[in-house]
């Protein structure tokens, strides 16, 4: 255990500003503190709100989670941050953080990939990824199918959304439903208590000709509005619950349909799903059907680790140190359009001597 890198993660994509540690592939502090109330009355995520919610939280934060973990930051062997892909501003201030932390100790710096994050912290519950790792990720962003040999290297996609991601479909309809925000773990309540085939909504790019791994639920999406639209111009009642289970059976048919298929095409016998969307209650339940059908081992870490958190983060950066990947220089900036073909941000080994512990952070910057 005590051999294994110590590392701080950041993650502030979005609306979550997440602080994990992790010394190898063991969990060590979580500590998370959301800005979803804030956006709630505006139906979505506002992104200056966003940036200026992490601002306040970071510091805060951090210090739980070094209390959580039981250590002080200089027992630290990295900081790792979200570099990117996710909101520019909210990116910034979690790469301001990082930056400050890991220069103030002395410490190498890793701007890692916020899906490959995903992917990665399913080590933190079951243990070292199978390589290769088929992985569906699903939420309000994203929506893709990814295939990896090295998490810390070498990422491929395979598909992914070309209009609204799982999630963002989900916020939505639960406004159309007037179900408040945000909208997949009120959809996923109302839907148990409603018949999924109730109505038949379209499942998107599932015909013979259409791409075999992309989504698209911008059709559906559109489908439900109306169908409910019609009901309410009629002066009838919408069945609240039966739209849920209907519209979210459409979802999770395609995203297990195509993520299995993609499985025995790439002869691959793992399937991984993570994400904000992968707590779903349906999706969990029929990937599990699929993937015992088709003789696969499906991974799905516990819905706290597959929302947007630090402990994602510390696990890739965890690796990156265990794999001797080199570390990010001083300049990293965040990049909102970050691709997952990068799992990180290497460094060009130009000002960001990591083997030296500056002379100024042993008395000034952090005591």
């Amino acid at each position: 255990m005590a051999d294994e890198p110590l590392v701080l993660g950041i993650e502030t994509s979005c609306d979550e500003t997440g602080v994990g540690i992790v010394r190898g592939t063991t969990l060590l502090a979580d500590a998370v503190a959301s800005s979803v109330d804030e956006h709630a009355r505006f139906g979505g995520v506002v992104p200056e709100v966003a940036s200026r919610a992490h601002l306040e939280a970071m510091v805060p934060t951090i210090d739980r989670a070094l209390k959580e973990a039981g250590i002080t930051a200089r027992d630290l062997d990295g900081v790792a941050v979200t570099a990117g892909p996710g909101l520019a501003g909210a990116l910034l201030v979690g790469v301001s953080a990082a930056k400050a932390y890991a220069y103030a100790l002395g410490k190498p710096l890793y701007g890692v990939n916020h899906l490959a994050s995903h992917i990665c912290v399913d080590q933190l519950e079951h243990g070292p990824l199978p390589e290769p790792t088929m992985a569906l990720l699903v939420s309000g962003g994203h929506s893709s199918l990814l295939l990896s040999s090295d998490i810390t290297s070498d990422v491929r996609p395979m598909g992914a959304t070309i209009d609204d991601a799982a999630g963002e479909a989900f916020d939505k309809i639960a406004r159309v439903l007037d179900l408040g925000f945000p909208g997949g773990p009120v959809i996923d309540r109302y839907a148990r208590e409603g018949d999924p085939a109730a109505i038949a909504f379209p499942r998107g790019l599932s015909g013979p000709r259409d791409p075999a791994y992309d989504f698209s639920f911008s059709g559906l999406k559109t489908s439900v509005a109306r169908w409910i639209e019609a009901r309410r111009a009629a002066g009838e009642e919408v069945p609240v619950r039966d739209v849920a289970a209907s519209f979210q059976e459409a979802v999770v048919d395609v995203l297990t349909r195509k993520a299995v298929r993609a499985c025995k095409d790439e002869g691959v016998d793992h399937l991984m799903i993570g994400g904000g969307v992968a707590a779903n209650s349906r999706l969990r339940a029929l990937a599990q059907e699929r993937c015992e059908a088709a003789g696969i081992r499906l991974r799905v870490p516990r819905p706290k680790l597959c929302t947007d958190n630090g402990a994602m983060v510390a696990a890739l950066g965890a690796e990156m140190v265990a794999r001797n990947r080199s570390a990010s220089d001083w300049d990293l900036s965040a990049d909102s359009s970050l691709p997952v073909t990068d799992p990180h941000v290497p460094g060009n080994g130009h000002g960001h001597d990591h083997d030296h512990v500056h002379e100024v952070s042993k008395e000034n910057l952090y005591p």
